[in-house]
Formats: structure tokens, sequence, C-alpha cells
């Protein structure tokens, strides 16, 4: 296993249940690389997303994220989800979303109460409504990067739903993350609000490592360098080799690729 590498899988396998899932799936991401995971659903895409959190272990093979188990580099790592799960009602600003991302964060200017339990002292780990100056001011300047700025106190839910990919971008950034795993951060968007996402992760690119799901097979074309093939076994090809054979042996049916990189 290569120990620079941003991530490390090496005969990777999980299933559920009598389900197999994934099956002996190897690969490498470099560090810096901008690198887009395709796949039908159920082919095990957001599985594997998982094992890179270390939220699941495989049930056979290693996976290492900066040369350590994903558990140890989780602070190295930052994540979108794909689905915008939330209680509307619940009274919860943009700025509050983001913040969620600085928690579990270790931070030495954090004071301890006395009321704090021995464990809560000695692991100087945050807890909900423990923010510093300094978390509060990485939360604004990252709803900046993602163009929120002035949204910082409005409630959560009455965004629209590209304002809220863009706050939930926000969160998975405040920690600064080395890593950033998005999953399908484009889904259910309309063109204008895509468009202004993907000029945004352009140039976070530029300083970090990449890895996006996605089902818009434009992005294949566009900013990344590889593509990550999924449908239980895994087969890594640069985006010149992407073409309709390709994708219709991993969809099992032709499909056309939309190349929003010749709009600019």
């Amino acid at each position: 296993m290569s120990e620079t590498a941003a991530v490390s899988v090496e005969e990777l396998s999980f299933s559920y249940g009598d389900i197999t899932v994934l099956e002996k799936v190897s690969f490498t991401m470099e560090r810096g690389s901008f690198i887009t995971m395709v796949g039908p659903n159920g082919g095990g895409k957001t599985t594997l997303l998982k094992l890179m959190l270390g939220l699941i272990r495989p049930h056979s093979g290693l996976v290492r994220v900066f040369g350590k188990p994903p558990e140890k580099s989780r602070e190295k790592i930052g994540y979108m989800p794909q689905h915008q799960l939330f209680d509307p009602w619940f009274p919860v600003t943009a700025s509050d979303v983001v913040l969620m991302g600085r928690l579990g964060i270790k931070s030495p200017k954090l004071k301890a109460r006395e009321t704090d339990t021995p464990e809560r002292k000695a692991s100087g780990r945050k807890i909900i409504g423990l923010y510093s100056k300094d978390d509060r001011n990485r939360a604004s300047e990252a709803l900046g990067i993602v163009g929120m700025a002035d949204y910082e106190k409005r409630p959560f839910s009455s965004l629209s739903g590209g304002q809220r990919q863009r706050v939930l971008l926000a969160r998975a950034l405040v920690s600064a993350p080395q890593l950033l795993l998005l999953d399908e951060p484009t889904a259910n968007l309309d063109m204008e609000v895509e468009t202004r996402l993907t000029s945004i992760l352009e140039d976070l690119g530029r300083r970090m490592t990449i890895l996006m799901v996605t089902h818009d097979l434009g992005f294949v074309s566009g900013l990344v360098q590889s593509c990550i093939c999924v449908n239980r076994r895994v087969f890594v090809h640069p985006t010149s080799e992407i073409s309709g054979e390709v994708l219709q042996r991993l969809y099992g049916q032709d499909l056309r690729i939309v190349r929003h990189d010749k709009l600019r």
C-alpha cells in the first residue's frame, strides 16, 4: 500500500448479509487528484464512501486514508452526504449547520467547565454549544468560499435546494480537510446552480484531494482526471478512455455524456 497516497484500497470486499456489494476492490487516489466515481444505483458507490469514512469496516481487504485506518484520519476528511435530511421546523441557521462540521475537532483553547466529566476534559473535543471564536470565524470563511456569506443567519429551512447544497459543502470544508468526499452534490440541481457549484469545486480541486460520486457524466469529461467505475467490481479509467462502450458495460445500457466543459 502507498503511504503517500490520499486513499489506498487493497483487495477490499464487503457484503450486506448474503448480498455482495463490493468484491476484491483495489485502487489508489494520489494526493491532490480530483476523481469522480460513477456506477448504477446499488453498485456500491455510497458503501465505498462509508468504508473510506470508517463508518463501516470491510469484511476482507484493507482501506487506508493518508496511510492510516479511516477512523484515525477523520479530522482530515470533509464529507458531503447525498440527501438533505433535516427537520424543517428545527430552528437552525446556515451558520449553525456549518458549525456542526467543527464538532469532534480537537481544540486546545477550549476551557473545561467545572461540570465537565474527567473523560470530556481529557479528550479536548468540542460538544454542542461550545464553539470558540475561531470556530465561528472558520464557519464564516467556509460560507464565503461557497458564496453563502450573506445567508449566515438565515434559517436553513428557508433556503433553496441549491443554497442548502452549498451550506452542506461549507460544513464539509469548515474543518479544513485534506480529502473531500462528495456524494452526488449536483443531484436535483438546475443547470445554473450546477454550473456555480462546478466552479466552486474546480477551485477547491487546486487545494485538496476530491472524490465525487455522481450520475452526471458530464463531470467525467470536465473537471476530473480519472474515473472510478463501480458495479461491485471497480475499474479506474483516465477520462480520455471513458467511451460509450465503457459506460454500456458499466450501466448495462447506452448512455450519453453531456459535456458541460464545452459551455464555458
